[in-house]
């Protein structure tokens, strides 16, 4: 069974400063993992709908979502519940609430960097 070009490579949203997006990208390169596209979150935010595709692939608006960025505390968000809407909401609205990078392949992807789980992705 071959691959469809679908799976042939993957999609990468990342912040091209942030060191941990390059260390994913030089461990998929190591990898020799074919890079489809980039996508700078800061540049070319994502839509609360690419949000949501994003998040179903990664497993849920929580594993999206990043609880570091400098705004979470800023704005009080770690005083309270946010709900998955509101989760959506900021990370279309703000991408330093996008937990980075997201690697997409195919249906599946994951957010952040582990090469455990980058390499369950692309094998």
């Amino acid at each position: 069974m071959s691959s469809s070009p679908d799976e042939a490579g993957v999609d990468v949203y990342w912040l091209p400063y942030c060191t941990t997006c390059q260390k994913a990208v030089a461990h998929l390169e190591g990898k020799g993992v074919p890079i489809r596209s980039y996508r700078n979150l800061k540049e070319q935010p994502l839509s609360e709908d690419e949000v949501r595709g994003l998040a179903a692939k990664v497993g849920g608006v929580d594993k999206l979502f990043s609880r570091r960025a400098m705004k979470y505390r800023a704005m009080g968000l770690h005083e309270r519940e946010v709900s998955e809407d509101e989760m959506v909401k900021r990370m279309a609205e703000e991408y330093t609430f996008v937990t980075r990078p997201v690697i997409v392949r195919g249906d599946r992807a994951t957010a952040g960097f582990s090469a455990k789980r980058v390499d369950a992705l692309v094998e």
